[in-house]
């Protein structure tokens, strides 16, 4: 028999720091059979191991410790490293080579500190307790949670990145949050002045208070509030809590005592490998300092990481050479993004502007002295234009003709830079250094499929910004080696979404399990593969969505036809067509939020939403609204939603056209049908645009000859114009017209895509669509036409069906074998009416307390 030999690991390696940049250190190390050479010891002063800060944010809306992890609780074990959580080093004794900790005594050969950094506070006299918390680490969040239970407005001192996102934080803790700045705009490091500007603007519409230019000089006992922030210009902000987010300052202390070479402004001084002054010892990430720069993000702490573990496996690695600090990220849901030099230092540098004052937008494209290169940009409000900016800058991509075109607003959305000017050194995936050529390695080596394309190479897998321009190149790429790329809807059907639409269509398929018996794979389906299917199958036939065949393909919204709220009530929003409604109905909904104790709030599509009905109450709280003459509005499902009015001819002095009239039908005519995503209209009475249309996927605005019609535009995350497509159309055209554009957009869009999206998908742009649904060039529109027909006429209030339906009653019981509510649900009173109970407040609840 022969004997197994097991490697013998003739050295120690000690890393000090468990945050991202420790771990993926730890992680490289494993990967590149690191441990058949050196015995890994891993030291986290946190009990928690590694977990992600870039969403620490996320930890109040719900994740825990174990959701935010970077591997699996085993994942150290498994591997055979010694993993030391919760133990702090207290020093490091070069001279004997071991580390002092409250364990004891370790030795080492090799050492790496990945100590990160810590939140700076400045000396403020009475900075302490509730006015002197830091966001940090998860105990810091904790800390801040219990500070929030008995508080009303909190303040954060520092309007950097994290000072925002800590904003953001008192902000879904239910606090009034404020914002305090010693510079005079924003994000000083990032943004230039305009920028800052309109980032101000756009963080003060959200309902944060913006304090620039002010310092604090002392915090006192409050009057109105628990502590009050002096200022130096004499002013001052009253608040309950205060969180310090001035700026981070490099962990070096165990550097200093061990006496290692330390940056004039701190951090352990590194050269192009990584090492200290005492060549045993590395320092990576925000603890280190190369020729005298700190790096503060994940990327370059990444880059780092891998770059000293191919050097520690004795395997090529690229010396350290400083990083590309541009960053892109949603602070507060506000796009922000800056590039390379975005404050215009560089000599001669020109730049160009793009100012919307209106929505609080600005972009600045910042080139060389000879107007050749990128070397800068600044993004506030739309990031779409980012990567296709960063890969000029990066890659010294040649301009076009007119280098503005690639700020300016355009009616096809943010220019884009095809996949074939990129060279292969291009950077697609900054945070695992993943280039279009690694990717192209990887194509050439069989991978076909874009997630095993994510596993080979972790691009993708950071902080998520690259996915958009990462499926570009890998498909691109893919055609261009003749290799056909997969678009199945999913692993249980290898057609597209418009492919299953036409044969839904042809073969008059009514159910989920005759589509998957004739064309798909597999028993059950997927959470892709349902809904899609569920809402093709309700645009063609428009079955109620309640039905057997229907119901296992839909998520909670529209299975329980409500919109399921973060406290698990329901909301019920009753169809108001155009916004009109008589006092009778007024009164109803009166009536009936105070019989159930809703909370009612009126929404941006003139309806009245009430908040707050629990499972079992929906069916009794529908047949009350049904008696009173309501019906569904669909607020839960991919459809149509509203149909914004004005008062138009009927009573404005200005108004040329009955809008609301208008707007009840085709809101009659509509309602109820299914589509890739949800669908608004806006009809206005004349060209001062009171319902704003040209905001809506489907907009009427009306002249003195008619009406004209835009098509394609939303709000959302990514706002867009509509854009005029047929104008002084009668009533009549106008029905045909919108008949057409809504089948067209049905029958042809993917999954969950918005009109927008897909107008913009469209190869011949908005002039192709003219030509289809004017010109009928692909002779469809008569049955366009018919199809929109047998949705109208089989239109059924969803919520009626389901109340004459006993079976379909059942499903809405929180216990199978009792009517009562859910004892978990808990409310409380909030200017007279009731809001659910925060996670900070559930420990004011009396334990005896009745749910309300």
């Amino acid at each position: 028999m022969n004997a197994i030999i097991t490697p013998i690991k003739s050295e120690t390696l000690i890393v000090i720091g468990n945050g991202m940049v420790g771990h993926h250190c730890v992680e490289q190390l494993i990967d590149r059979g690191a441990l058949s050479q050196y015995q890994l010891h891993v030291y986290g002063e946190e009990r928690q191991r590694a977990y992600d800060r870039v969403h620490l944010s996320e930890y109040f809306g719900g994740r825990d410790a174990d959701s935010l992890a970077m591997c699996e609780a085993d994942y150290y074990a498994a591997h055979g490293v010694h993993m030391h959580l919760g133990v702090q080093v207290l020093e490091i004794d070069r001279e004997r080579k071991e580390v002092v900790t409250s364990e004891g005594r370790q030795a080492y050969d090799k050492l790496i500190l990945a100590t990160g950094s810590y939140p700076f506070v400045p000396p403020i006299p009475g900075a302490e307790g509730n006015s002197r918390l830091v966001y940090r680490t998860l105990d810091d969040l904790d800390a801040i949670r219990a500070a929030a239970s008995n508080a009303k407005r909190g303040v954060v001192v520092g309007g950097g990145l994290l000072g925002l996102e800590a904003a953001n934080a008192l902000k879904s803790l239910g606090l009034e949050a404020h914002v305090v700045e010693f510079a005079p705009r924003l994000m000083p490091v990032q943004l230039d002045d305009e920028g800052g500007e309109a980032l101000k603007a756009r963080i003060e519409a959200l309902g944060v208070g913006v304090h620039l230019s002010r310092a604090t000089q002392e915090i006192v006992i409050g009057e109105e509030y628990a502590y009050r922030m002096n200022f130096n210009d004499g002013d001052c902000l009253e608040t309950d809590l205060i969180v310090f987010s001035a700026g981070i300052r490099p962990q070096d202390a165990l550097g200093r005592s061990a006496e290692l070479e330390i940056a004039p402004r701190g951090g352990v001084v590194i050269d192009t490998d990584y090492r200290t002054s005492d060549p045993s010892i590395f320092a990576i990430g925000e603890c280190a300092s190369w020729n005298g720069m700190v790096f503060g993000l994940v990327a370059p702490g990444y880059t780092m990481a891998r770059n000293l573990a191919a050097l520690l496996c004795g395997e090529p690695h690229q010396p350290f050479s400083g990083a590309d600090m541009s960053t892109k990220l949603k602070l507060l849901g506000v796009d922000v993004g800056s590039i390379g030099d975005a404050h215009a230092a560089t000599p001669g540098a020109k730049s160009y502007r793009f100012i919307d004052e209106a929505n609080a937008s600005y972009r600045r494209l910042v080139l060389s002295e000879d107007g050749k290169r990128v070397i800068g940009a600044v993004l506030i409000g739309d990031n779409s234009y980012y990567d296709t900016l960063l890969q000029y800058a990066q890659n010294g991509i040649k301009l076009p003709a007119d280098p503005s075109s690639l700020i300016l607003p355009l009616s096809d959305g943010a220019p884009t830079l095809g996949a074939d000017a990129l060279p292969d050194t291009a950077t697609l995936c900054s945070c695992h250094n993943v280039t279009k050529g690694a990717v192209c390695c990887q194509i050439d080596a069989g991978i076909t499929d874009l997630g095993e394309l994510k596993a080979a190479t972790k691009a993708g897998t950071g902080c998520g910004g690259c996915s958009a321009l990462l499926k570009q190149v890998f498909e691109h790429e893919l055609t261009a080696r003749g290799v056909e790329v997969d678009k199945s809807l999913c692993e249980h059907f290898a057609h597209t979404r418009q492919e299953l639409y036409g044969i839904v269509r042809v073969e008059g398929i009514i159910s989920f399990n005759e589509l998957l018996a004739k064309h798909g794979r597999g028993h059950t389906g997927c959470d892709i593969c349902k809904p899609a299917v569920g809402s093709i199958l309700a645009s063609c036939w428009n079955q109620p969505i309640t039905d057997p065949g229907l119901i296992p393909l839909q998520d909670t919204n529209d299975t329980f036809m409500a919109n399921m709220q973060k406290n698990g009530t329901y909301s019920v929003v009753p169809r108001i067509a155009g916004g009109e409604i008589t006092p009778d109905k007024l009164i109803a909904l009166g009536v009936i939020a105070k019989k159930y104790d809703l909370y009612t709030k009126i929404t941006g599509g003139q309806r009245i939403d009430l908040f707050g009905a629990q499972l079992h109450e929906l069916p009794d709280i529908w047949s009350e609204l049904i008696e009173a003459g309501f019906e569904t509005g669909h607020a839960y499902g991919k459809s149509l939603r509203t149909v914004k009015s004005c008062v138009g001819s009927t009573w404005c002095r200005y108004g040329v056209q009955d809008s609301v009239g208008m707007a009840l039908r085709l809101e009659d005519r509509y309602k109820g049908l299914r589509s890739p995503h949800k669908i608004k209209f806006g009809v206005s009475g004349c060209t001062r645009e009171c319902a704003e249309a040209q905001s809506k996927d489907i907009g009427v605005i009306a002249t003195e000859n008619g009406w004209n019609l835009y098509v394609a535009g939303n709000g959302g995350m990514r706002p867009r114009h509509a854009e005029l497509f047929a104008t002084d159309l009668d009533d009549e055209t106008l029905v045909r017209y919108i008949d057409r554009f809504l089948m067209f957009y049905i029958r042809t869009a993917d999954k969950l895509q918005r009109t927008s999206v897909w107008r913009e998908s469209l190869e011949g742009g908005l002039d192709y669509l003219k030509k289809v649904i004017i010109d009928d060039s692909l002779n469809l529109a008569a049955e366009l036409e018919a199809q929109m027909q047998l949705v109208v006429d089989r239109y059924e209030c969803e919520w009626a069906n389901a109340i004459k339906d006993p079976e379909k009653l059942k499903r809405f019981r929180t216990f199978v074998n009792d009517r009562r509510g859910d004892p978990d649900i808990h409310f409380v009173k909030e200017r007279g009416q009731r809001r659910p109970v925060h996670a900070s407040e559930l420990h004011l609840i009396p334990v005896t307390e009745e749910v309300l």
